[in-house]
């Protein structure tokens, strides 16, 4: 015999201690007459003793009944309540929700805006994962992520924002100094720094409209798992770089960087609200993917200033 209670059992005798009616009892419950009798019949074999004394006409409970009936509905009663707060917990955006984002996009973009996220949901709470690393969202317990990519994660569902580029920048006095490259194959003569969480690690590749494409394996005095940590070396002049269009746009407005290899692209990448599911994601998370959307979708450091585009409600 399983050690589990028989939870249904219970469920349908106190069900049918209160219609004192298996077919009342049955209706109330969405059954059928059938299985509310098997599962009372199983409850009964299960205790080893009648809980009821059935006729033709009449459904009596018996003394043994009676004291199972008063615990069985406490039980049935305390379910029906726990189903209903949950309920109105999933209903209400309520509670904590892990967050996952790119340390830079997060601190620049995200974290200014969460202020006005608390003050409209007073009730929900954010544990802020920043980090350039993509985390395992199912394995690693997150509830959802912003991820910039040229696609996201089959396997996740994901909402887009808004489209996210990158540049290939360098300081004038670095251009001043060694050049302006006219073709990326020039960049393998020139000190390149490298970001350890690119897409396709250690490889830029360009493509113009032409349909030629090329790619190279930048080499320089620098590689780093964050792509701000690229930026003063670029200031500098000693190197190129390529950064997202999020941290490149405020130094190519004030000149402190310029734009190389304007004739040709790098995959162009969008940013993403993705989640595990979407059948069983709480309001809580819906929440904030709704709020997320409605402030980052036309964003401010868009390089040139593009037109908006519409959020998507999935890929």
């Amino acid at each position: 015999m399983s050690r589990m209670p028989d939870f249904e059992g219970l469920a349908m005798f106190a069900k049918v201690a209160e219609e004192r009616s298996f077919a009342a009892a049955a209706r109330a419950m969405g059954l059928s007459v059938a299985t509310v009798s098997r599962g009372v019949s199983r409850l009964e074999a299960r205790l080893g003793a009648r809980l009821l004394n059935r006729t033709s006409r009449q459904l009596a409970l018996t003394e043994f009944g009676l004291t199972v009936a008063e615990s069985a509905s406490r039980i049935y009663r305390d379910a029906e309540d726990t189903e209903g707060a949950a309920r109105d917990l999933s209903g209400q955006p309520r509670g904590l929700v892990r967050l996952a984002i790119p340390m830079s996009y997060g601190l620049r973009w995200v974290a200014p805006i969460l202020p006005d996220f608390f003050r409209a949901y007073p009730e929900v709470s954010i544990d802020l994962h920043l980090s350039d690393a993509t985390v395992d969202l199912v394995g690693e317990g997150f509830d959802a992520a912003l991820r910039i990519a040229v696609l996201p994660d089959s396997s996740l569902v994901a909402r887009r924002i808004c489209a996210a580029s990158p540049f290939i920048v360098a300081a004038p006095s670095y251009l001043q100094r060694r050049g302006r490259p006219a073709h990326p194959h020039d960049l393998m003569q020139h000190d390149c720094l490298g970001y350890a969480y690119r897409a396709r690690r250690d490889v830029w590749r360009f493509s113009n409209d032409a349909g030629e494409e090329q790619a190279i394996i930048p080499t320089g005095p620098l590689r780093a798992t964050n792509a701000d940590a690229l930026v003063p070396t670029v200031l500098a002049g000693l190197a190129i770089a390529e950064l997202p269009e999020f941290i490149a746009a405020e130094y190519l407005r004030d000149g402190r960087m310029e734009a190389i290899l304007t004739d040709w692209t790098l995959p162009r990448g969008s940013l993403y609200f993705v989640t595990p599911s979407a059948r069983t994601r709480p309001a809580k998370v819906d929440a904030l993917a709704d709020f997320l959307v409605e402030r980052l979708c036309a964003p401010e450091w868009s390089w040139p200033l593009a037109p908006t585009v519409s959020p998507s409600k999935s890929l």
